[in-house]
């Protein structure tokens, strides 16, 4: 089916109207209405041939909610009417170990919602900033009904991200917990602790973030540029989440775990990070990396922050201001995160 889309042609064009194919609905099919579309970082960085392997047109978005609009003859979980999300993956090879872990964000042939291999089209997938997308129910998600479902679309990502190493790490009432970077993924890893239970405290060097961070449900928030903040806060954390993506002292912030803490990196820096290994050494600390979290995993977060009534803070923009919406990306200039309007597609031409 014709579908109207936006897309980069190149790594220096602007987005801009395109129109795709969408496959037809199959049997285990779902075909989603779009309604909204979180904006990643991660849509800039492949829109713009930041990271190798683009492949053009690009239509980005990984962050969907939507209504079902058709379901397949064996569809189970979704009927028409429903409202249904998808987030950074439509398929998996499901026979792996990862797999049958529920795992399937490290499969080695994990379909990604867009810029992957599409085996129904021999082309690639196209993601959210389109009308409409059909992907294998096995990947489509259950919204809680009470959420906004415009804040709700960066939980398919930013949320995700957040919340399965917190999950990993069993985060729980009572625990230390910091978080490091207030931006996107941070403000989301400040909610979903908070609601864990644990004191929270916000690592930044913005002195103006200070009152947002404690309005989002910091304990502390302190400067880690500053040496005299820092220090009280040796040897006490538990766990932290790190959500920086620019070069950093990881050290410092390893120093402050207990014994046998946790440090997980979400944050992508372009370059290596230099690591004291005396850091991990004294005091049995470890340093790990954590991706998106599974299907199953991601039901779960949503269940959650449906209980808890968690969302993001958004910045709902139409269609035609993608292009100033990465650019103020490049420029951390969004609280927290931007969501597309999809309604604003039909205007496009």
């Amino acid at each position: 089916m014709k579908t109207k889309a936006y897309a980069a042609q190149n790594a220096t064009s602007l987005l801009a109207p395109f129109d795709i194919q969408r496959r037809d609905v199959g049997q285990n099919d779902v075909a989603i209405e779009i309604l909204y579309c979180g904006v990643c970082h991660s849509d800039l960085h492949t829109a713009r041939g930041e990271w190798d392997g683009t492949s053009y047109p690009c239509v980005p978005g990984h962050e969907i909610i939507g209504k079902v609009v058709e379901v397949g003859a064996s569809v189970q979980k979704f009927k028409v009417g429903d409202t249904a999300g998808v987030g950074c993956m439509v398929d998996s090879c499901r026979t792996c170990a990862n797999c049958k872990d529920d795992l399937e964000q490290f499969c080695d042939n994990t379909v990604f919602t867009y810029n992957s291999p599409d085996k129904h089209t021999n082309g690639i997938t196209y993601g959210g900033y389109s009308d409409r997308i059909v992907a294998d129910e096995a990947f489509v998600l259950k919204i809680p009904p009470n959420l906004d479902l415009a804040a709700t679309a960066p939980l398919l990502c930013a949320g995700i991200t957040t919340y399965s190493p917190m999950h990993y790490h069993n985060v729980t009432k009572g625990q230390k917990v910091g978080i490091v970077g207030l931006g996107g993924l941070g403000h989301m890893g400040v909610k979903i602790a908070k609601a864990l239970g644990a004191h929270v405290v916000v690592f930044t060097t913005s002195s103006n973030k200070v009152e947002d961070a404690m309005r989002l449900g910091a304990d502390e928030v302190v400067n880690s540029k500053n040496a005299d903040e820092m220090k009280p806060h040796l040897n006490s954390f538990h766990f932290i989440l790190d959500t920086v993506s620019a070069q950093h002292d990881i050290n410092a912030y390893l120093l402050l775990l207990k014994r046998d803490g946790n440090l997980t990196q979400v944050g992508v820096p372009p370059e290596p990070l230099s690591l004291n290994v005396g850091s991990l050494v004294f005091g049995r600390r470890s340093l790990s990396g954590s991706l998106i979290g599974g299907i199953k995993e991601t039901q779960e977060m949503l269940d959650f922050c449906g209980k808890h009534n968690i969302t993001s803070d958004i910045e709902l923009i139409p269609i035609q201001k993608i292009n100033e919406a990465y650019d103020r990306l490049v420029k951390n200039d969004v609280k927290y995160r931007f969501v597309i309007d999809m309604a604003s597609l039909k205007s496009a031409s």
